[in-house]
């Protein structure tokens, strides 16, 4: 399990960081649990919920000068018990091509229905130029 989780978790990571480039509100959903919860890097907001989530993303994509964030994995642990798994890697956010802000993040992933969505994702920034 522990390479087949990798693999389909860095390809629906690869997905989701597609999405966030290209504005695709439609393909973020099916990626995130129905009670996905993320914490933000700088202010550390809680924002609970796929629908919260794609609201959140909805405005910053209307934002005029928008950042598109990326996430990189750095390693993929998936638990030999349950369907779940933890990606920790780097992010950044970039306006224009120049990078603004970056740092670590962890995502918790489960395995539901045959594909791969996150339950849980905190971000923490390490750089800002904002």
């Amino acid at each position: 399990m522990t390479a087949a989780a990798d693999i389909a978790i860095r390809v629906a990571r690869a997905a989701f960081n597609r999405a966030l480039a290209e504005g695709d509100l439609a393909a973020i959903g099916p990626l995130l649990a129905a009670d996905a919860v993320m914490v933000t890097g700088t202010d550390s907001a809680v924002i609970a919920g796929r629908k919260a989530q794609l609201m959140a993303w909805k405005r910053e994509f209307a934002a005029k000068d928008r950042m598109v964030y990326t996430r990189t994995p750095d390693r993929i642990v998936a638990s030999p018990v349950e369907p779940v798994a933890m990606e920790h890697g780097r992010w950044q956010g970039s306006v224009g091509g120049a990078v603004q802000a970056s740092g670590d993040y962890s995502a918790k992933w489960r395995e539901a229905g045959g594909r791969w969505v996150i339950e849980a994702e905190i971000y923490l920034t390490l750089v800002a130029r904002i």
